[in-house]
C-alpha cells in the first residue's frame, strides 16, 4: 500500500488523522496509569489504516511536524488527561528528535491546551540515537528542563542500548512487544525479558511491557518486577470520545485484576532493586531456624545456609556442586525418593527420619523434611527447595510426656485433694479415691457421669455447661458447686481443670483437681459483712469521707456527705493524680500541690494529717471554705494498706 504526498495533505487538511490512546495500567494494582498517544488515518475508501502503513510516507515527505501537531493538539486539550494524574505517552521519530526546537515546540503546545508537562512522556526509538548522539542529547536535556520524562522504546532491538542508557537522561524502559509475546513459548525471550526488567530497576527506571495480551504474561511480568504494561488485555487503543467514560470507569475500578502470581505462591514487592531483594533473601535464609538449601536438577547443592551446614556437619563449602550422596552418603537413600518425587513436580512434606549417629561417635538425631519443586517464571522445574528441622527435641519431650501420665495416675492415688480426668465427651475416666471421702459416694459410681448426682440441684446444669464450653473452646474450667454427703448438708468444692489438645487442635481431655473451699467462703461471706458494716457507718457519719486504696491511690469509697461537699467531684475509682480536678486552693489562694493534698501526701508518706482549711472553687465559680484532715490505714502486720480523708463544710460558719 502507497501513498502519495498529496494524499496526505489532503488528509491533514481535512482532519483524516487523529489520536486514539492505549491504556497503561500498574502490575501491582491494576490501576489505570495513563495512556500512550497512537495516530489513525480514517481513509474515506480505505477505512482506517494503521500508523505502521503510512508513516514511512509521513516521513519521507517530511510531514512528521505536521502531523504531531495535529495529534498532540488535541490530546493536550482533552478534559479527560488535562484534569487528571493521568500520564500521557508520545513518540517523536528520529528526525524530530536531531531536529530543531522540538522542545520548544512541545511546550508551546502544552500551554495552549493547558497539559501540565511533569506528566508528559517522550518515547524515543534506539534508531533515533545512533546518528547524532550529541544532538540527541541536547534535545533530551531540553525537554528534562520542561519536567518532561524521556521513555527508550523498543529496548532490546537495537545494538548500543546501554551506551544510550549510560548518556541519556532516560525515566522509562519500554520491553518490546516481540519478547513479550513470545516469553510464554520462549525460553530465551523469557530471560531477555527478565533482563530487561532487572536493568532497568538496577536502574532506577520505570520498565513498561508493551504488547501484554493474556494474563499469564500478565503474571510472569508482576513476577519479575515490571512497573506498568500495555496490550489487549487491558483495552485497545480507545478515541478521544471514549476517553472520559474509560477515565470514569477507572476510577471506580481498576482495569484489570492485579496478577498475584504465575502459580499463586508468593511474591516480593517490585518496588526493590535486586540487590536489596538478594540482601532481604538473604537475610531470610540466614535468619531461618532450620536448615534450606536448594538442589540443581542433579541433585547437587547449588545453595545452603549456615543451618543446614551445622546439620551435615559438614562445612558449606564443602557442600556447592556436589551431590547429596557425596555429602551425606548414610542419609541419601532415606531421602532420595523424596527429592526424585519433588524433581516430578509433586511436593512433598512432613516427612520425618531417624538419622543415624555420626561414624566417630554421637547420637542421631530426628529430622522432619520438606520438599517443593522450584520452577522458573514459566513453571519448568529447575530443582528443588528443602526445609529440614531437627525435631529431637520435641520427640524427647513427648516421650517424657507419655512418662509423666503414667506418673500422672500415680499422683492420682496420693493427691490429699481429689485429681480427675475427663474424656473428649466429658465423662470422668480416672478419679482420686478420696472423692468418696469428701461426698461418701463409691469411686466406681462416681465414673462417668455418675458423679454429678452428688451436686447441688441448682448448681448441676451450671457445671455440666462449664465442661462443654471447655471442650468446644479450649478454655480452662474453673468453677464452685456444692456437694453432699448423705445425711449431711452441703460443702463448697472448686474444680478447677486444664485441656490438652491433639495434632488436629481438637480437646481430647482434661486434667483438673476438686478441693474443699466451704471454710474459704465462709471467711469471703464474713468479709462481705464487714465490708457492709463498715460502708453503712461510713455513709452514716456527719462529716465527709473519702478511702482511698494505697496499692494504685485509687479511691474506692466516697460517703454521701462527701459527694455533697464535692458536688460529684470525687468518686469512686478515680485516681488520686486526677485531685487537680478538685480545684482546691490554700487560703490564700495558691493552688496545692500534689504532696500538698491531705489525702495523697498520707499515701505517699504515711503519715497523718491534721485539720487544714481551705478553699474550694465548684465549676459554677462559687466558692466554699473546707477543712481537710487524713489518716493512714495499716494492716496487722504493720503495712500501709489505705487512707482515710475527713472534709467538713465550713462555709456556714461565721
Amino acid at each position: 500500500m502507497t501513498f502519495s504526498k498529496i494524499d496526505l495533505l489532503r488528509a491533514l487538511e481535512e482532519g483524516g488523522f487523529y489520536p486514539v490512546f492505549q491504556p497503561l495500567v500498574e502490575l501491582r494494582t491494576g490501576q489505570l496509569a495513563g495512556f500512550e498517544m497512537l495516530a489513525r488515518w480514517s481513509h474515506k475508501d480505505r477505512g482506517v489504516i494503521a500508523p505502521e502503513q503510512f508513516i514511512p510516507f509521513v516521513e519521507k515527505y517530511g510531514l512528521m511536524d505536521h502531523l504531531s501537531r495535529t495529534l498532540v493538539t488535541t490530546a493536550f486539550a482533552l478534559p479527560a488527561l488535562t484534569q487528571s494524574s493521568l500520564t500521557l505517552s508520545i513518540n517523536v521519530s528520529p528526525l524530530q528528535l536531531l531536529g530543531d526546537k522540538l522542545a520548544d515546540r512541545v511546550a508551546g503546545l502544552a500551554a495552549q491546551g493547558g497539559f501540565p508537562l511533569d506528566r508528559l512522556i517522550v518515547e524515543v526509538t534506539e534508531s533515533a540515537l545512533l546518528n547524532d548522539p550529541a544532538r540527541a542529547l541536547d534535545t533530551a536535556r531540553a525537554l528534562k528542563a520542561l519536567n518532561c520524562k524521556l521513555a527508550l522504546d523498543d529496548f532490546g532491538t537495537g545494538y548500543s542500548s546501554l551506551q544510550h542508557l549510560h548518556t541519556l537522561p532516560f525515566d522509562e524502559l519500554k520491553v518490546d512487544r516481540g519478547f513479550v509475546g513470545s516469553m510464554t513459548l520462549k525460553r530465551e525471550s523469557r530471560k531477555i525479558v527478565a533482563s530487561v526488567i532487572g536493568l532497568g530497576l538496577s536502574l532506577g527506571l520505570v520498565t513498561v511491557a508493551e504488547g501484554v495480551e493474556t494474563r499469564e504474561q500478565a503474571g510472569m511480568l508482576h513476577w519479575m518486577g515490571c512497573d506498568l504494561a500495555q496490550g489487549w488485555l487491558f483495552g485497545r487503543p480507545i478515541t478521544a470520545a471514549e476517553l472520559p467514560a474509560l477515565v470514569a470507569e477507572a476510577r471506580r475500578n481498576p482495569l484489570a485484576v492485579p496478577p498475584t502470581s504465575i502459580d499463586g505462591g508468593s511474591l516480593m514487592s517490585g518496588d526493590l532493586l535486586p540487590s536489596q531483594r538478594l540482601a532481604q533473601l538473604q537475610a531470610i535464609y540466614d535468619g531461618v531456624p532450620a536448615g534450606l538449601c536448594m538442589l540443581d536438577r542433579n541433585m547437587r547443592y547449588v545453595s545452603l545456609n549456615r543451618q543446614l551446614a551445622q546439620l551435615n556437619g559438614v562445612p558449606a563449602a564443602a557442600h556447592l556442586g556436589r551431590t547429596v550422596a557425596e555429602v551425606i552418603p548414610q542419609v541419601f537413600p532415606l531421602v532420595e525418593p523424596h527429592i526424585r518425587r519433588a524433581l516430578q513436580g509433586q511436593p512433598v512434606s512432613g516427612v520425618e527420619i531417624e538419622k543415624p549417629p555420626p561414624p566417630g561417635g554421637g547420637q542421631g538425631q530426628t529430622l522432619m523434611l520438606s520438599y517443593q519443586p522450584a520452577r522458573d517464571e514459566a513453571g519448568e522445574i529447575l530443582g528443588v527447595s528443602v526445609a529440614i528441622m531437627d525435631v529431637s527435641g520435641a520427640r524427647q519431650a513427648e516421650r517424657a510426656l507419655r512418662e509423666s501420665e503414667n506418673h500422672y495416675r500415680h499422683m492420682i492415688q496420693l493427691s490429699p485433694h481429689v485429681p480427675w480426668v475427663l474424656d473428649s465427651a466429658g465423662e470422668v475416666t480416672e478419679a482420686s479415691p478420696r472423692w468418696e471421702s469428701f461426698t461418701g459416694q463409691p469411686l466406681e459410681e462416681a465414673l462417668g457421669n455418675g458423679w454429678l448426682r452428688m451436686l447441688h440441684p441448682d448448681d448441676m446444669e451450671p457445671t455440666r455447661e462449664a465442661i462443654r464450653v471447655s471442650l468446644r473452646t479450649g478454655d480452662p474450667i474453673d468453677i464452685e458447686y456444692r456437694v453432699q454427703r448423705p445425711g449431711k448438708g452441703w460443702k463448697w468444692m472448686r474444680s478447677r481443670g486444664a485441656p490438652r489438645f491433639g495434632p488436629g487442635g481438637k480437646v481430647v481431655c482434661i486434667y483438673g483437681v476438686v478441693e474443699e473451699v466451704d471454710v474459704h467462703k465462709q471467711v469471703a461471706e464474713e468479709l462481705q459483712n464487714c465490708q457492709a458494716e463498715l460502708r453503712a457507718a461510713v455513709n452514716a457519719a456527719p462529716i465527709g469521707m473519702v478511702l482511698a486504696d494505697a496499692q494504685d491511690c485509687t479511691i474506692y469509697m466516697v460517703n454521701p456527705e462527701a459527694e455533697r461537699i464535692f458536688r460529684g467531684a470525687v468518686f469512686a475509682g478515680q485516681k488520686l493524680t486526677e485531685y487537680s480536678r478538685l480545684g482546691l486552693s490554700r487560703t490564700d489562694g495558691r493552688e496545692l500541690a500534689f504532696d500538698e493534698f491531705p489525702l495523697s501526701r498520707t499515701m505517699l508518706r504515711g503519715e497523718p494529717l491534721g485539720p487544714r482549711r481551705m478553699q474550694y472553687i465548684y465549676p459554677d465559680g462559687t466558692q466554699a471554705r473546707l477543712e481537710l484532715s487524713s489518716k493512714p490505714i495499716y494492716s496487722d502486720d504493720g503495712a500501709l494498706i489505705g487512707g482515710l480523708m475527713m472534709v467538713r463544710d465550713l462555709s456556714s460558719q461565721p
